[in-house]
């Protein structure tokens, strides 16, 4: 397991190197660039944090922390400052381990997010992760709008050695829904895991579909712990904010999960996310492989992000 982690945050650290081009370098440079700390100093380091994607209220919130941290601490120098910037990151950011207590019920877990995120993906290999813990765990093929998404679940479900209830292309998602909870219930399943369809958030029948769906697991199976997880793709910065918020708003959104972090200059949206939608960040994807979808760390991923020695 250790080996594991190990070579998920090397992977994880090789994913950043984008943000950290565009982050820690401006940081590392403006620290040089300044030898006292000053007005000017704050605003060059507003803007250093902006452009990675941390989003304007985040940021705000990031820098006038520093301020107090570096009065309270007489801290002089702007090298001296970045320890403190560090953990001041890091406390923008946390997940409790009540966050994955469906983890330990009988549980529906809906995933929804729009499409090109990633959602089938993580539907598969969250499967994998569950039932590698030990848990008896199913899939449903809900995203019935969308070509060939039923194939790929399926795929995904055989390497994930799971069962999947699907149906036609084009079939009622709320009726495959429907008959996935009452096949969990009948089989005793620990976990079942509901893709949906990739809800346009200006297509407001979709969000109906979406509600549908709810009332089903609500009305069908009571007992369960109901997990909805939005599944947001990680390249496209502060839009991801927006869809979760629209997402919100015919959702009781429990977790994010955030995609395709190898590879973009806008890591940052992961600190930007939670902060500005106080719900936690609980899951990354760094890959294609089926052990590429890990639990959010946030202290392992500013230290992936800044490099700092594990």
């Amino acid at each position: 397991m250790m080996a594991e982690k190990k070579g998920f945050f090397n992977r994880l650290k090789s994913g950043l190197t984008k943000t950290r081009e565009s982050l820690v370098k401006g940081i590392d440079s403006l620290f040089s660039g300044y030898s006292e700390i000053d007005d000017d100093f704050y605003e060059e380091l507003e803007e250093v944090l902006i452009m990675a994607d941390l989003g304007i209220n985040v940021t705000t919130d990031i820098i006038e922390s520093l301020k107090i941290k570096v009065k309270e601490n007489k801290i002089k120098e702007a090298k001296e400052c970045k320890k403190l910037l560090i953990e001041t990151i890091k406390n923008q950011m946390s997940v409790s381990d009540a966050a994955y207590e469906f983890e330990n019920r009988k549980s529906v877990v809906l995933m929804i997010g729009v499409n090109g995120v990633g959602k089938t993906t993580t539907v598969g290999k969250l499967a994998g992760r569950l039932k590698d813990s030990g848990k008896k765990v199913m899939v449903a093929a809900a995203d019935t709008f969308r070509a060939a998404a039923v194939e790929q679940l399926t795929e995904w479900a055989h390497r994930a050695n799971v069962d999947i209830i699907a149906g036609q292309e084009g079939s009622d998602p709320a009726a495959v829904v429907y008959d996935a909870v009452n096949a969990a219930k009948a089989r005793d399943v620990d976990v079942l895991i509901c893709d949906t369809a990739g809800r346009l958030h200006n297509k407001k029948n979709l969000m109906e579909e979406l509600k549908k769906i709810s009332r089903i697991i609500h009305n069908e199976y009571p007992d369960a712990y109901i997990e909805t997880l939005i599944v947001l793709d990680g390249t496209t910065g502060q839009n991801a904010i927006v869809q979760a918020r629209q997402f919100s708003e015919v959702a009781d959104i429990s977790g994010i999960v955030l995609t395709k972090l190898d590879g973009t200059a806008k890591g940052g949206i992961a600190i930007a996310i939670q902060s500005e939608m106080d719900i936690p960040v609980k899951y990354i994807g760094i890959g294609e492989q089926i052990d590429d979808l890990q639990k959010f760390n946030p202290e392992e991923f500013v230290n992936a992000l800044f490099e700092v020695p594990r």
